[in-house]
């Protein structure tokens, strides 16, 4: 870990009381549901952090983690923050304390760009983001049933929707996917290699 790195980690263990965790030339911070407003209220307003940018919040299924099943809490918020005052980076990760109905503190108050990505995480992995102002679906049909990006969704789903021109409007109905082997085809020229 560089200098720069040290030092911000060193910071974030004074400040919040975790530890931070590098990998890859980053680091993350993993703070309980419970403390997850309070923790980024402090990164972006505590002088020596002040990560005023968010970059990104994604939602994250651990459901399975690489080969193996997760042992813990499956849901989980992943944020992205920059620090253009001290031009730092850093991951805050806060899992969701039950699996049945994930919750956690909306941070719309704090970053206001990040109503659409709490709506999006919402959308496709059911994380209620409490205290948003306007959660409800952003990229599936406001009648769909369940959240697509869930390791447990059926890959083909449950309905399909299109326009019916007969009709004039758009239709739901049963998944109908014919199985198919893929077997790998070769397209040659005929004359290739011959000369």
């Amino acid at each position: 870990m560089n200098s720069k790195l040290q030092r911000l980690s060193e910071t974030l263990e004074r400040v919040l009381g975790v530890k931070p965790v590098a990998h890859v030339g980053e680091l993350t911070v993993e703070v309980a549901a419970g403390r997850y407003l309070e923790a980024a209220r402090t990164l972006r307003d505590h002088p020596e952090l002040r990560f005023e940018q968010l970059i990104d919040l994604c939602g994250v299924d651990y459901l399975t983690y690489g080969d193996r099943p997760r042992e813990g809490a499956r849901f989980a918020a992943v944020l992205h923050l920059v620090s253009l005052t001290h031009n730092w980076r850093l991951r805050l990760r806060a899992f969701c304390a039950d699996d049945e109905f994930p919750l956690l503190p909306s941070v719309v108050e704090l970053w206001p760009g990040v109503n659409w990505f709490e709506r999006e995480a919402f959308d496709l992995f059911g994380i209620v983001f409490e205290g948003h102002p306007d959660l409800r679906r952003i990229l599936t049909d406001y009648g769909f049933v369940g959240h697509p990006f869930r390791k447990d969704f059926p890959i083909s789903g449950y309905v399909e929707m299109r326009y019916d021109p007969e009709q004039r409007r758009v239709v739901y109905e049963p998944v109908t996917i014919e199985p198919r082997e893929v077997t790998p085809r070769v397209v040659r020229e005929e004359q290739y290699g011959t000369e």
